[in-house]
């Protein structure tokens, strides 16, 4: 089913009618020239689409990187940020517990204090009643005792003060 187009010679037969003298050589070289012609602008094309190729990919890389370091960054301050925050709040609660933690300490030893000074003070006066029931007792031993001595002498001079005036009599 191939047809037969002929020869070259007669592919160009209608041109040579119109007054194109062409040879079968420079036929030959013209289809060799388009030939490496068709190569070169392939070449072309392909060195085009694989610079294309190369900026698209290194533009994406690019980009993929620039976006990783915004990411990075925003990540980065925000860590920044939150470290802060925690920080500050971790801060704030231990002034406010050892504040806390002073007040009560402070109330605690008031009120140590002032059990104390209580109970020296109850002490003391309790010692000093004793004391002065003691003291108070032992003058009155020492008073009765003193009196009834005193009321016993008086009795034995009285006495004997009788017999010697009953006996010299």
């Amino acid at each position: 089913m191939t047809q037969d187009h002929g020869t070259t010679e007669e592919l160009f037969e209608p041109l040579q009618q119109l007054g194109y003298e062409e040879d079968w050589v420079s036929t030959h070289q013209s289809k060799e020239l388009l030939v490496v012609v068709l190569v070169f602008v392939a070449v072309v094309v392909v060195v085009v689409e694989v610079v294309i190729v190369v900026v698209v990919v290194v533009v994406m890389v690019v980009v993929v990187v620039v976006l990783v370091v915004v990411v990075l960054l925003v990540a980065v301050v925000v860590i920044v940020v939150v470290v802060v925050v925690v920080v500050v709040v971790f801060v704030a609660v231990v002034v406010v517990v050892v504040v806390v933690f002073v007040a009560v300490v402070v109330v605690v030893v008031e009120v140590v204090i002032v059990v104390v000074v209580v109970v020296v003070i109850v002490v003391v006066v309790l010692v000093v009643a004793v004391l002065l029931v003691a003291v108070v007792v032992v003058v009155a031993v020492v008073v009765v005792v003193a009196v009834v001595v005193v009321v016993f002498v008086v009795v034995v001079v009285v006495v004997a003060v009788a017999i010697v005036v009953a006996v010299v009599w």
